[in-house]
């Protein structure tokens, strides 16, 4: 093997490498952000299941002058304002926006490295480097920009990666969405 072989060879690699983590980047930002829906979804029905809850004890008590009524509202009440005084701190709408930012950028990265792997047989060493070079400087302004990512989105990222292959199509499925002259099977 040639040393211009060799070097074509190693860029690939890196070029693979790279895709990869920009994958799993994605995908992780992309579990951070359903993560985070659900979790906000989950505070804002507490919340308005204890302000109804408390308005209802304490309009209650007004009208049958219940004392158990007050104490009912005012325990719920109280149990709002203390979630409402421990998630004042979090904007967790603002996190959402900017992990979705993130995985939208890093989706477009992705795609420009399948595009260079792919176009990486008809290029020269000097413009696949260039490329990469390219990339790499925008992934790392990304990352810079980019909310960071938790254990728990990274190991949903990964099961769905390995496990379930979800950035991935089957010839099959392909087939399935694409027009019929542009389809590999003769379905």
């Amino acid at each position: 093997m040639d040393q211009n072989s060799h070097h074509k060879k190693a860029l690939d690699d890196q070029i693979r490498d790279s895709y990869g983590r920009v994958t799993y980047t994605y995908t992780t930002h992309q579990k951070a952000t359903a993560r985070l829906v659900l979790k906000n979804k989950a505070i804002k029905y507490i919340q308005i299941a204890l302000s109804a809850i408390s308005t209802g004890g304490i309009i209650g008590s007004l009208i049958t002058n219940e004392y158990v009524l007050t104490c009912v509202g005012g325990l719920f009440a109280t149990a709002l304002l203390v979630i409402n005084l421990f998630f004042k701190e979090f904007n967790l709408s603002e996190e959402i926006k900017q992990h979705r930012i993130a995985s939208d950028n890093l989706w477009c990265i992705r795609e420009q490295y399948i595009s260079l792997l792919t176009d990486a047989s008809v290029l020269s060493s000097e413009e696949i480097v260039s490329r990469r070079d390219e990339l790499q400087n925008k992934t790392c302004e990304i990352y810079k920009q980019s909310p960071k990512t938790d254990a728990k989105s990274y190991a949903a990222a990964q099961r769905s990666l390995k496990e379930e292959d979800e950035q991935y199509f089957s010839d099959a499925e392909l087939d399935k969405m694409l027009p019929k002259s542009l389809r590999k099977s003769e379905t």
